[in-house]
């Protein structure tokens, strides 16, 4: 048992006789680097400071406290991934002897490391600790690979590794298709997954070929396909979601929130998934599936590290327009106890508050809760787009044409947005306001002006990333001017040729090359970036 000497556990369970039995059997297997946490929210700060080899979680975390209260294994998991306190080679055990099959469904889908289930042995816990320390030797070369940005390099390790551990071949095989994926190579990921589909009919290999359907626009093919995914594999919930996306992009919106509701009656703990429900009904104008849904996120966020408040601020919306101001009430005061000290939840109070007394028909006390709203916005970068157009779209109808443009355009300064210029002006042409969608354009057409001239200060004081990042934030605010367009292209392929090849910026530039040449075949710069552009391809030995 000298092999485990060096690896570091997290147990994670409310019991303390448990925790104690568990620290026995691992010392038993010569794991002596063993720590604890009682709850999801004690082990999130541990992860939060230092990463473990192994993390053994007790499903029902609430079971044991004398209220029931807090997030369950699940949950923890949920958050783990979804903010990166875990990374790929984290062994993630999950222990438990829930009934309950919804639950277990639920676990499942975030694809732990392994189940355990109670009662189990010293040899039983063992044997799966060293079963999954077996495979992340095998795999982790290949992660190191790509946490080091080493995508195409990671791809080629695959196959010699298949060769080395075969009994992997399969892990090794969806690894490369994700990687491909990561680099936007969705062809050659999808050829992959279909490869794996002609042998037997595996699952996660028919939704990954979904999924590269959808990122090349395929919306009809994939929706197809995952139809008959969902028929044969009628518990692979990741198939769900992507189907209501692709009815979502196809229009569809009724027939995305059947299908997700669907998924929540097999699957009902993802809060993410309950979350995506709340906002497709409210978008059909079903308010009563929206409350229940956003009751629901609320309710199992509520002793999460990573609570959201806008999650009440939806409620809210779904509460007023059944016309149920005492529940929007109750909604409100308990963000207020729940949830303060942070502007974005006091943006989110201010805004509740606001849709509440446009309901009542209280337009003096609505004006003032936006205004609050609005200047908690100006001082939050964290409240999403969705929301902050919600906030502009209200400010407009109370005719505060300065707060809703002053909100959009902190949608706009933000590169990460995927808010695009056409649909911030469509809120104000939509309004009956053309005139704020032209003095928003022309305000953001300055900025990148000056954001142009910042860029060329850090080029020439070296700093290129620096030139890039200043330029993509230009492009965002301007992305049909050419001028900003040429200097993207030209600035990520100089930062290409001295740094490295960058798929994700090779993509950025390709993608301004390409718009230019639809724009302006002739233009006088368009010859010369094409060719850098295959030069760098050539110098790093893929194809123009």
């Amino acid at each position: 048992m000298q092999e485990n000497a060096n690896l570091s556990v997290l147990v994670v369970d409310p019991n303390a006789g448990m925790r104690a039995s568990l620290q026995n059997m691992l010392n038993q297997a010569g794991i002596a680097k063993v720590e604890s946490a009682v709850n999801a929210s004690t082990a999130i700060k541990q992860l939060a400071k230092r990463s473990y080899d192994v993390i053994l979680c007790e499903y029902d975390l609430a079971g044991s406290s004398s209220t029931g209260d807090g997030q369950d294994g699940q949950q923890l998991l949920e958050d783990l991934r979804h903010h990166r306190l875990i990374t790929a080679s984290t062994i993630f055990i999950m222990l438990t002897s829930e009934g309950v099959y919804g639950k277990v469904v639920s676990a499942a889908e975030l694809s732990p490391t392994d189940y355990v289930l109670k009662p189990f042995t010293v040899d039983m816990l063992s044997g799966r600790i060293k079963r999954a320390l077996e495979r992340r030797s095998a795999l982790l070369p290949v992660w190191q690979l790509a946490a080091q940005g080493k995508p195409s390099e990671a791809i080629r390790a695959c196959a010699t590794a298949t060769l080395v551990h075969p009994r992997y071949a399969l892990d090794f095989l969806r690894l490369k298709a994700e990687l491909h994926i990561s680099v936007n190579e969705h062809r050659e990921a999808g050829a992959l997954y279909a490869d794996v589909l002609g042998e037997r009919p595996l699952g996660w290999a028919g939704l990954g070929l979904a999924r590269t359907m959808v990122a090349q626009g395929q919306f009809d093919q994939a929706r197809e396909t995952l139809e008959r995914l969902v028929q044969g594999h009628p518990r692979l919930m990741g198939a769900y979601d992507l189907l209501a996306r692709c009815h979502e992009q196809l229009g569809a919106g009724d027939a995305a929130q059947k299908i997700l509701e669907e998924a929540v009656a097999i699957s009902p703990h993802m809060v993410r998934r309950l979350r995506k429900l709340g906002a497709v009904a409210l978008e059909n104008g079903d308010a009563e599936a929206a409350e229940k849904s956003f009751k629901s996120v609320v309710g199992k966020a509520r002793y999460s590290e990573f609570r959201d408040p806008e999650d009440h601020v939806n409620l809210v919306r779904a509460l007023v327009t059944r016309g149920d101001v005492q529940g929007a009430g109750g909604a409100i005061r308990d963000l207020e106890r729940s949830l303060r000290g942070s502007a974005e939840a006091d943006a989110c109070k201010a805004y509740a508050n606001a849709l509440l007394h446009e309901k009542t028909g209280n337009a003096g006390a609505a004006i003032a809760e936006l205004q609050m709203a609005v200047n908690a916005t100006r001082a939050s970068s964290a409240l999403s787009s969705q929301l902050k157009i919600g906030l502009a779209q209200s400010c407009l109808a109370y005719q505060l044409d300065e707060q809703a443009s002053a909100v959009m355009m902190t949608v706009m300064n933000n590169s990460s947005s995927t808010v695009t210029l056409d649909q911030a002006i469509g809120v104000f042409v939509r309004a009956g306001r053309p005139d704020l969608a032209d003095g928003m354009g022309q305000q953001l057409r300055a900025q990148a002006q000056i954001l142009l001239g910042v860029a060329d200060e850090k080029r020439n004081m070296g700093d290129l990333r620096g030139a890039v990042h200043t330029l993509i934030e230009a492009l965002h605010m301007a992305p049909g001017n050419q001028q900003v367009m040429v200097a993207v292209a030209g600035a990520i392929l100089r930062q290409i040729n001295e740094l490295g090849w960058d798929h994700a910026l090779g993509d950025v530039a390709l993608e301004q090359i390409e718009r230019l040449r639809a724009l302006d075949a002739s233009h006088p710069r368009l010859a010369a970036l094409t060719e850098q552009f295959q030069q760098a391809r050539r110098s790093y030995g893929m194809s123009a």
